[in-house]
């Protein structure tokens, strides 16, 4: 989008003040796009927060036409960034470039949250895509399968599946 759209243009976002979606197995928790293209009018990023239930994980995958930054904003656990682990803690900050597999792991009995940023945008629609919406402080449903049509999803949206 050109400058002028964003030039003067400021948006804030509460919690709770977004699009909400749970996500299916194996991350079993939800996802919480905050600033995209939409709300912004800048067509250069998009930005949210992820939450991974206890005991789940992200599978692991990559980006070939996005570059991620995430940020550990609570909780605890660990990322594997092209089979290295690494700790995540609260302030803990990844950049993955084009084709990086990562997958982030939690193995406690609390929730882990991630604040992600993802260039070009599109990761909120992934959310959308595979996730059922979500209403903040509504009980988590049961863990649910991703769709059968999820690698075309991801292949639509710039992912790279690299484990079913």
């Amino acid at each position: 989008m050109q400058s002028s759209a964003v030039r003067g243009h400021a948006v804030v976002v509460q919690p709770g003040g977004g699009p909400s979606y749970w996500q299916p197995v194996p991350a079993n928790g939800h996802a919480d796009p905050a600033l995209f293209p939409s709300n912004t009018n800048f067509d250069g990023l998009s930005m949210g927060f992820q939450t991974i239930a206890a005991r789940s994980r992200i599978r692991e995958h990559s980006h070939s036409d996005q570059i991620e930054l995430q940020i550990c904003f609570c909780g605890r656990g660990r990322v594997m960034v092209e089979g290295v682990a690494h700790p995540l803690a609260p302030g803990t900050a990844c950049f993955l470039g084009y084709d990086v597999k990562h997958e982030i792991i939690n193995e406690t009995d609390d929730e882990l949250v991630m604040l992600w940023v993802i260039s070009p945008p599109g990761l909120e629609h992934f959310f959308r895509e595979i996730g059922r919406p979500r209403v903040a402080g509504e009980d988590a449903p049961p863990p649910f399968q991703r769709p059968t049509d999820v690698v075309a999803i991801e292949r639509q949206l710039g992912m790279n599946d690299t484990v079913a």
